[in-house]
């Protein structure tokens, strides 16, 4: 079922996402200061991709640089990437069949508003924790 969903997702909405994602990270890391910013928007274009089975979690030792950075984050690009994923998930929603999608979608907007101190993780059973060590 997860891979009927991302097949579907992948078409209607998936690789429209990705290209917005993939348009700011290119976009964040020709300048050159803003490229720890590129590189969130190119992780969660990755999840934008492909969600279903995955989801995101937020990092325990995330601290101020990720607050701040979220900040300038939603100045920059977060605010026109949540505007895609509200309107994609609206659009979404008009069919029976697109319903769940369109809710997949509205899940986005708060990792679209602030990627930083985010991990995206399987929802596999002690997927996080291994993350978590391999991080450490």
């Amino acid at each position: 079922m997860r891979t009927l969903l991302n097949v579907i997702w992948f078409v209607l909405s998936g690789f429209w996402l990705f290209l917005g994602y993939a348009a700011a990270g290119i976009l964040l890391c020709v300048l050159i200061i803003t490229i720890p910013w590129g590189i969130a928007s190119f992780r969660i274009g990755a999840y934008a991709l492909w969600p279903f089975g995955r989801t995101v979690v937020s990092k325990p030792t995330s601290g101020a640089f990720s607050f701040i950075g979220n900040v300038i984050w939603v100045i920059l690009a977060g605010w026109w990437l949540a505007l895609a994923h509200i309107i994609s998930g609206i659009a979404l929603c008009v069919t029976i069949i697109g319903i769940p999608l369109g809710i997949a979608d509205f899940k986005m907007v708060p990792v679209s508003l602030a990627p930083l101190g985010k991990v995206i993780v399987s929802n596999r059973p002690g997927e996080f924790d291994q993350v978590l060590a391999r991080r450490s």
